[in-house]
C-alpha cells in the first residue's frame, strides 16, 4: 500500500462521517427537497417521454404502450398546426394578451410594493399587505364566478348600478363581447397576482441597506429622488429576474396570470375570436376530439419558444443591465 492510499482511505471515511452527521442535523430540509425532486420527477420529467407523441400517429386505444410503438409521421402535425386557418389569430391572440400583461401587469407589483415601503403607519401597511395577497389564493373558478356576478349584463352589480345613475342607457356585455377580453382578462391578473408578487419586491427593498436611505437624506434628496437613485438601484436586480421568467412564461401568462385559465373560463362563442389562445385550442382538439399527438405537437412549438425566449432576454439583460438570471 503506498502512501497516498494508506491516508486516503482514512480520509475518505472521515469526510463521509461528516456528510452523514451534517445530514442527520439536516434531516427535515432534506425531506422537504427530497419530496420536492419527487415532485418534479413525477409531473415534470415523466411526463416528458410524451413529447414523442408529436412525431407519432398516437391512438389514445393504444393505451401507454403506443407512445412507443405508433408509427413515426415526422413533422406532418407541426406543418398542420402552422397551415391551419386560425393559425394566425391564435398565435395572434396569445402574444397580445401576454404582452399586455407584461406592460401592465409586471409594473404593478413593483409600484405597488414602492408605495407600501412609503407608508410608515405599520398598521395599516399590514392590512393592506394582506388584503392585497389574499386573492392570490382564490381559483381562478372563483374569479369568474366573481367577475360574473360584477360584469354580467343580466345580474350584474355595476350594470345595474350604471344604468341606475345614468351613466349608460343599455347593461354593457363586457362578458360577451370579443372587444372588452383582453381589458378584462389583464385587469382580473392585476387584482388577482399583484398583491402575491409584491411580496417577492418587498423582500429586495428591506434588503437595501438604511444608510444609504439616511446619506441620500442627509445629501437633500426628496421622497422621490430617494426612490430614483436608491430603491430602483437596489431592487434592479430583483426586477431583471422577474422580468425573464415572465418573458420566459409570456406564452402562458404563468407569473402573470395564467391565459389558459382566464381564456377557457372567461372565453364562449360569442368572444372567441380574441379569446382563443394557443393553450385552449391545443387542449381542445387535445381532449375533445382526440387528437393526442397533434395537441402535443403545438405544446411543444409553445415550449420551444419559451425555452428560447428564456435564452434571449437572459442574455439582453445581462449585456444591458449586468444582471441576469444565469
Amino acid at each position: 500500500m503506498n502512501f497516498e492510499t494508506k491516508w486516503a482511505t482514512p480520509f475518505k471515511a472521515k469526510r463521509h462521517q461528516i456528510l452523514w452527521k451534517r445530514f442527520k442535523k439536516q434531516i427535515v430540509l432534506q425531506l422537504f427537497v427530497g419530496m420536492g425532486m419527487v415532485f418534479l420527477l413525477i409531473f415534470s420529467f415523466t411526463p416528458m417521454f410524451g413529447v414523442v407523441m408529436a412525431f407519432k400517429d398516437y391512438s389514445i386505444v393504444t393505451g401507454i404502450k403506443g407512445i412507443f410503438t405508433s408509427d413515426w409521421v415526422g413533422l406532418k402535425y407541426f406543418d398542420e398546426f402552422v397551415n391551419d386557418y386560425r393559425f394566425g389569430q391564435i398565435v395572434r391572440n396569445t402574444l397580445i394578451l401576454s404582452f399586455l400583461k407584461v406592460i401592465f401587469a409586471f409594473p404593478a407589483p413593483i409600484l405597488f410594493a414602492i408605495l407600501l415601503n412609503e407608508v410608515r403607519h405599520m398598521a395599516f401597511k399590514r392590512f393592506v399587505q394582506t388584503v392585497s395577497y389574499l386573492p392570490h389564493f382564490i381559483s381562478w373558478v372563483v374569479v369568474v364566478g366573481i367577475a360574473f356576478s360584477f360584469l354580467s349584463a343580466d345580474i350584474g352589480i355595476i350594470n345595474k348600478l350604471m344604468v341606475k345613475i345614468g351613466l349608460i342607457d343599455m347593461p354593457m356585455d363586457i362578458l360577451t363581447n370579443a372587444n372588452y377580453f383582453w381589458g378584462l382578462a389583464v385587469g382580473s391578473a392585476v387584482w388577482k397576482e399583484m398583491g402575491w408578487w409584491t411580496i417577492i419586491f418587498l423582500a429586495a427593498i428591506a434588503g437595501i441597506n438604511p444608510a444609504l436611505y439616511e446619506a441620500a437624506e442627509i445629501d437633500g434628496a426628496g421622497r422621490l429622488a430617494r426612490i430614483r437613485h436608491v430603491t430602483f438601484p437596489g431592487i434592479k436586480g430583483t426586477i431583471v429576474v422577474v422580468l425573464i421568467l415572465t418573458i420566459g412564461s409570456i406564452l402562458g401568462g404563468g407569473l402573470v396570470g395564467s391565459n389558459f385559465e382566464q381564456a377557457y373560463l372567461l372565453g364562449n362563442d360569442v368572444n372567441n375570436p380574441t379569446s382563443e389562445i394557443v393553450q385552449t385550442y391545443a387542449f381542445k382538439v387535445g381532449l375533445a376530439d382526440g387528437r393526442f399527438s397533434y395537441a402535443a405537437a403545438i405544446d411543444l412549438i409553445q415550449s420551444i419558444i419559451s425555452v428560447l425566449l428564456i435564452f434571449s432576454s437572459n442574455y439582453i439583460a445581462k449585456r444591458v443591465s449586468g444582471s441576469s438570471l444565469f
